[in-house]
């Protein structure tokens, strides 16, 4: 399903085709361009982003690098539709699909409408196999209770398409049936040469490992990739992310631990391959903001110049990268492209750091008094 049909205006139609086609191939240097024409889309199509826009006194036209595109706070997901076209919201949303956070609190969740889910499909397909190589390489085994108990994950939509990739009938879901999970990665690392990618929600792979004797063979294998996302879910006691993944390591004889960064509200994803450092994919960026001022960008390193900066003021940090005593945590922002049907820029509710490589950031945790759901990763 693509959803340049929902415009009433030819020319907007047009002008949305050929910003999802820059989605799909974007590279290093073409993020800004790209990130700046889907700005003024959605500053002209979006009604909640235009209006917060009108609220904070921003013109768009002054809008003229990444650093100063302004971000809306994620808690707008909760309490409006976020659709960006050139009709009335109301008649659209129906033929959408719908993706709701799993808020543990009893709060109003998050939704997220989906209209092209081409664009979704290609877009998460791509950073996936840029990260670890051809789908089709893969047997895939999902261990995701709390997602699958619902019918409105976005990460099970994901996860399904991947596992329809592999073209393995292999492949599959488990709710709570761990011997099963164990006894099928036992037979396929017996049977065949395919790497396994073992995607479970934090507090399933803990309670799996901790009533599973004798699971060191999926180390000794060497063919066996484990990604936790998702936390505790309101199953187990919050832990942070060292504890989870000494456990899970120990148990499992497996050097390090994957993670997969991701939420409702966006349709790009992170992975980190060790050690909480993620690297965000083609179609995201994160940019850390000052967490007692908001509007205030810090970005990950010097700028080369500082024109167009009007509406965000821009600290050129003495730093880069990495977690110590010295270096500063800020508030998580999200470009995510993928989001042309919505916003492309989120304020979360994340903490984090930037890592030692380019693009590269840590996540160190949350607000207080944010909710604690979607796969925003404890640390």
């Amino acid at each position: 399903m693509q959803s340049s049909h929902f415009h009433v205006s030819t020319q907007w139609a047009v002008r949305r085709d050929e910003l999802r086609g820059r989605i799909l191939s974007v590279d290093a240097a073409g993020f800004e361009p790209l990130a700046l024409d889907i700005f003024r889309y959605q500053a002209a199509l979006n009604p909640k982003y235009q209006a917060y826009l009108e609220a904070r006194r921003i013109d768009p036209a002054s809008i003229q690098s990444l650093l100063a595109i302004p971000f809306m706070p994620i808690g707008f997901f909760k309490q409006h539709a976020i659709v960006s076209a050139s009709q009335p919201v109301a008649g659209l949303i129906d033929e959408a699909i719908c993706f709701a956070s799993s808020g543990t609190t009893g709060d109003t969740t998050s939704r997220h409408y989906l209209f092209d889910t081409g664009l979704y499909e290609a877009v998460s397909r791509r950073i996936f196999e840029e990260t670890y190589g051809p789908l089709t390489d893969f047997h895939i085994l999902a261990l995701l209770p709390s997602y699958l108990e619902r019918n409105n994950s976005s990460l099970v939509y994901m996860v399904q398409q991947f596992v329809a990739e592999t073209g393995s009938a292999d492949s599959g879901f488990y709710l709570n049936n761990t011997a099963e999970l164990t006894e099928q990665i036992r037979q396929l690392l017996t049977t065949s040469s395919r790497r396994i990618l073992l995607i479970g929600v934090t507090f399933a792979l803990l309670d799996w490992v901790e009533t599973t004797p004798d699971l060191q063979f999926i180390g000794e294998s060497g063919r066996v990739v484990v990604m936790e996302t998702g936390g505790m879910k309101g199953r187990r006691r919050e832990m942070i992310r060292e504890e989870v993944h000494a456990i899970l390591t120990d148990r499992l004889g497996i050097p390090a631990i994957h993670s997969e960064y991701g939420m409702t509200e966006l349709l790009s994803q992170g992975y980190s391959t060790g050690e909480g450092l993620f690297q965000p994919g083609a179609t995201m960026r994160v940019l850390l903001r000052d967490v007692n001022d908001p509007l205030t960008i810090t970005p990950p390193q010097p700028l080369p110049n500082r024109e167009g900066l009007k509406n965000s003021q821009v600290k050129a940090p003495p730093y880069w990268g990495g977690v110590g005593e010295g270096f500063r945590t800020g508030g998580i922002n999200v470009v995510d492209l993928a989001n042309l049907d919505s916003c492309s820029f989120i304020e979360t509710n994340d903490l984090g750091q930037y890592g030692p490589q380019p693009e590269s950031f840590r996540v160190m945790g949350r607000f207080d008094n944010s909710d604690v759901r979607g796969c925003n990763l404890m640390v």
